[in-house]
C-alpha cells in the first residue's frame, strides 16, 4: 500500500511539472506571436498600399503587419501616442513637430519614405493663366499643408508672402488678383472641386478621388520639397526589433521600385 501511494505521488508530481511546463511554453508562444505583430496606422492611399507591399517583405522575416486605416490627420497620432498602434505612416516632419508641440506628445520617426507633391487642381480651368480676378481657391486648413499650399501659389506668381517659416493667409502681402482663399479640412478638398476655381490637394486625397497629379494638376510642388512622409513611432519603441524590421522593409529596394512603378512620378521615394 505504501509503495502504491508513493508511486501515485510521484506520478502526480511529474504530471504537475509537465502541465506547468506546457502552460509556460504556451504562454511564451502566445507572447512571441504577439511581439511579431506590428500594428501600423495609415491613410488609404498611397500609404496603406505601400504598407501592403512591405507586409510581403516582413512575412519573410516572420512578422505580421496589421494595417489600420484612418481618414484624418489627427487620430493616427493620438492612437500612436496612446499605444493603440505601434507606428503610423501618413505625415511629414513639420506636421509631426507641430503636433508634438501642440499636444505635448513625444512622437518620433525612423525614416523618410516618400514625397507626395501638392497639386493645383481645377474642374473649371485648363491652365493657371486662366485664373481670373476674385477666383476662389481652397487650401488645406492644417498649418503645415496650408503653408505649403501658399508657398506653391507664390511659386506660381499668384501671391507674395512674408518671409516666415509657416505662412498663413494673414502673411499674404501681395494678392494682385484678389484671390479668395478658403481653408478647409484636407479630405474635403476633392469634394469641393466643383464649387471653387482651384483646390490645392494633397496627393493621397487626389489619388482617392481618381485625380492624377501628373495628368490632372495645373501645377505641382517641386520634388525638392522638405515635406517627405515618414514612419512615425514613439520614443519608447523606436529601437524595438519590430520597428527596425518595418523601417528596413519600407526603405528597401523592393519598395522603391514599387513606388516608382506604381505611381510613375506622382509619388517620389525619399530614400
Amino acid at each position: 500500500m505504501k509503495k502504491i501511494t508513493t508511486l501515485l505521488t510521484s506520478l502526480l508530481l511529474v504530471s504537475t511539472v509537465f502541465v506547468g511546463c506546457s502552460a509556460k511554453d504556451n504562454s511564451a508562444e502566445g507572447s512571441s506571436d504577439k511581439n511579431k505583430t506590428i500594428k501600423v496606422g495609415a491613410t488609404p492611399l498611397p500609404h496603406a498600399e505601400i504598407l501592403q507591399e512591405a507586409k510581403k517583405i516582413l512575412e519573410k522575416d516572420g512578422y505580421n503587419l496589421e494595417i489600420v486605416e484612418f481618414t484624418d490627420y489627427v487620430t493616427p497620432n493620438t492612437s500612436l501616442s496612446e499605444k493603440e498602434i505601434d507606428a503610423n505612416f501618413f505625415q511629414h516632419v513639420p506636421y509631426l513637430e507641430k503636433f508634438n508641440k501642440e499636444r505635448n506628445t513625444k512622437l518620433d520617426y525612423t525614416a523618410k519614405i516618400h514625397l507626395e507633391p501638392l497639386g493645383l487642381y481645377s474642374k473649371k480651368l485648363k491652365d493657371i493663366s486662366e485664373i481670373k480676378d476674385g477666383a476662389e481657391i481652397a487650401i488645406p486648413n492644417d498649418p503645415t499643408n496650408g503653408a505649403r499650399s501658399l508657398k506653391l501659389l507664390q511659386d506660381k506668381s499668384l501671391i507674395k508672402l512674408k518671409d516666415v517659416e509657416l505662412a498663413t493667409v494673414n502673411d499674404i502681402i501681395e494678392n494682385p488678383k484678389q484671390l479668395k482663399i478658403q481653408e478647409l479640412e484636407a479630405p474635403q478638398l476633392p469634394r469641393v472641386l466643383q464649387d471653387v476655381d482651384i483646390a490645392v490637394i494633397n496627393t493621397n486625397y487626389a489619388l482617392e478621388a481618381d485625380l492624377s497629379p501628373l495628368k490632372d494638376a495645373l501645377a505641382i510642388e517641386s520634388k525638392d520639397s522638405p515635406y517627405a512622409n515618414i514612419l512615425a513611432v514613439r520614443e519608447d519603441n523606436k529601437d524595438s526589433e519590430g520597428i527596425k524590421a518595418l523601417t528596413k522593409a519600407l526603405t528597401s529596394s523592393e519598395i522603391k521600385k514599387f513606388i516608382e512603378d506604381k505611381y510613375k512620378g506622382a509619388i517620389v521615394p525619399s530614400f
